[in-house]
């Protein structure tokens, strides 16, 4: 559909200031009556013989005669101390106490006059001195002006709160976060690591808006805008805020939830004061955060919603609408690009989209050495030997274990961090912090020592396996109780065939095995790992075509890639069955494999595992170098034996 025709579609915005009149004339109605009732006095309505007989007594003060009603004074009682009330709150008076007011039907009664004369009474009747002009204005047009003035002042209040974004009044313009040249960002290229193909991309959006002839004297076009894409924490705001920094021109910086307000139109009303504004500052950035908070499919009608829908239309007619050749570019953040519109994502829009992945192994070394540059540290330290051990951390992860390694340094009363507090801050980040309050039992130290032990014995007699790093079974505060640590020797996997995930899913399974074997029990310790192996056996079988009985066919799909990877099944539920037929075959199968491999090592598990209980923590070097000793042992006595 043509945008002009979709936007006539749109109804008008809802004028805040029409919303604030009508609440302003429900105040002062309301004010008026609680007024009213606040000074009107007490009456008691008694009857006309009454009023003779209170008359005939001598306890009325004062009449009034109305047209309808007579309203009678009393005479107060001097004896009677005067309780007054303030906001709901007794006092007891000092003043003059309040003579009580009584009134009833007017009735012709001739004799009446003389009567009060008789007994000196004062009467009376009202004469209406104030105007109805006075009136109307006292009880309408003050009370709203009154109401006006809080609201102007509400207004200003909020205004600075919100940094000057025009508070109730301006709530449809854009609070967008501008940084000029002057007020930079502070963030170029160096301070990226790790994303190298991004940063080419983006370079070449800087250079066009410095070198704009250079392109359009070969009949380029600038690219209208450019699609960060990637899982949470690679650094999509942080390359935005590079490019703004490189290209040294104004920037405006917004997340994609400031448009949506609970009234409709708002959002599409800061869309255009957004471009209005930016426009007006040309060459310039427009960088909008987590886009798919506006940018969703329009196509699924059972939760549409119409601000969300008014604002990306007005995002779409403002993207066609401007004029590359001044220099504006539109740069968006996302981590859900499948659930984005359609015609959000069309050339002519976003011209490109720029994958900003986890970083690689070279990637993460990169990403330490900026993160560490502001750190003191050892002369000996080995980034390389980190960035192996942080396989599938992103650099927020990256970044966050070099300030943790810093606060380790500073916890042991060092003026520099070392190896150790970068190692240890890695295992902080993956398992948490070493829970010294939590104390095992005798016997479930012996299990999970023998556990992990499993799962080591199980990666060493296997060929498709990464060495292990560390085995401890010192509890930590993400509810491990123990845990082996594997990674690479030098290099990074990128592949894996189908005997190195078999070999793994075997490596899960022996710790488990290793309790069955050694104490014939079942804990609940090997619940992660069965988790896992179920996992990767259900991939290798749905995904990447391994299985023997499917072949080669998906029979799954991954949604929320760059999220938490959900996969969502694409056949029917027969062929689910003979799935779970054949990953619990595949589990059994993986784990009697496990137990035959502990059971001929029955001897290297006993020895390593009663060293584990003794020192808690072992290194790699130190369980191998048992692993082999206990070997070369076995073997010299079978040579013996023949």
């Amino acid at each position: 559909m043509d945008n002009k025709k979709r936007d006539n579609k749109i109804p008008p915005t809802k004028n805040p200031l029409l919303i604030f009149l009508v609440l302003s004339i429900v105040a002062t109605i309301a004010l008026n009556f609680i007024t009213s009732l606040m000074l009107s006095p007490k009456k008691e309505e008694i009857s006309y013989n009454e009023f003779l007989k209170l008359v005939d007594k001598g306890k009325v003060d004062e009449v009034v005669f109305e047209n309808d009603k007579i309203t009678i004074y009393g005479k107060a009682d001097k004896n009677k101390e005067t309780d007054v009330s303030i906001f709901g709150i007794g006092f007891m008076g000092e003043d003059e106490p309040e003579r009580p007011i009584y009134y009833t039907g007017y009735i012709n009664d001739e004799r009446i006059l003389d009567k009060l004369d008789e007994k000196g009474i004062k009467y009376s009747t009202p004469v209406e001195l104030n105007s109805p002009v006075l009136n109307f204005l006292m009880t309408w047009i003050v009370p709203l002006l009154f109401m006006y003035l809080i609201i102007i002042l509400f207004s200003r209040m909020l205004s600075k709160k919100m940094g000057g974004s025009g508070g109730i009044m301006g709530i449809g313009q854009s609070n967008a976060k501008m940084y000029n040249v002057e007020n930079k960002t502070g963030i170029t290229f160096k301070d990226v690591a790790g994303q190298e193909e991004a940063k080419e991309s983006l370079d070449e959006i800087v250079d066009f808006l410095h070198n704009p002839s250079k392109y359009t004297a070969i009949g380029a076009k600038q690219p209208k805008g450019a699609l960060l894409v990637g899982p949470p924490g690679t650094g999509k705001t942080l390359l935005a805020k590079a490019v703004a920094g490189e290209a040294n021109v104004p920037f405006f910086s917004l997340s994609g939830s400031e448009f949506v307000e609970m009234f409709v139109g708002v959002g599409a009303s800061r869309v255009r004061d957004l471009f209005k504004q930016a426009n007006a500052k040309a060459p310039c950035i427009i960088f909008i955060d987590e886009i798919d908070a506006i940018g969703k499919s329009r196509d699924n009608q059972m939760s549409t919603n119409d601000e969300r829908e008014q604002t990306l239309n007005q995002l779409l007619s403002e993207m066609d609408g401007f004029d590359t050749s001044k220099g504006l570019v539109v740069l968006a953040a996302t981590n859900r690009p499948e659930i984005l519109d359609k015609a959000l994502l069309r050339p002519g829009r976003f011209d490109r989209r720029i994958i900003v992945e986890k970083p690689d192994l070279k990637g993460r070394e990169d990403i330490l050495k900026v993160h560490i540059k502001n750190v003191k540290t050892a002369p000996d330290i080995d980034l390389h030997a980190m960035a192996l051990a942080t396989s599938g951390a992103v650099g927020a992860d990256l970044a966050n274990m070099v300030n943790e390694a810093a606060l380790r340094a500073v916890r042991f009363k060092r003026n520099a961090v070392t190896q150790e507090d970068l190692m240890d801050s890695v295992e902080v980040i993956i398992a948490g912090k070493e829970k010294k309050d939590r104390i095992l039992s005798k016997e479930e130290k012996r299990i999970v020592a023998f556990h992990e032990v499993g799962h080591a014995l199980a990666t060493a007699l296997q060929k498709n396996t990464q060495p292990v790093q560390k085995i401890t079974i010192v509890p930590r505060t993400m509810g491990a109780l123990g845990y082996t640590m594997q990674m690479p020797d030098k290099e990074e996997k990128y592949l894996n065939s189908k005997n190195e995930i078999l070999d793994q899913i075997t490596v899960f399974l022996a710790g488990r095995a290793a309790e069955e074997i050694v104490f014939d029990t079942q804990t609940t310790g090997a619940s992660n790992d069965i988790e896992r192996a179920t996992e990767m056996a259900r991939s290798m079988i749905t995904m990447y075509g391994m299985s023997d009985r499917f072949g080669l066919v998906g029979l799954e799909s991954l949604q929320n890639r760059y999220l938490d990877g959900r996969t969502v099944a694409n056949c029917s539920e027969e062929t689910r069955t003979a799935i779970d037929n054949e990953v619990v075959d595949i589990m059994k199968k993986r784990y009697e494999v496990a137990k035959q491999l502990l059971t001929d090592n029955r001897d290297a598990l006993d020895e390593i595992s009663e060293f584990l209980i003794e020192k808690e923590t072992i290194t790699g070097d130190e369980f191998m170098e048992i692993f082999d000793n206990v070997r070369n042992s076995r073997n010299a006595q079978m040579e013996i034996e023949e």
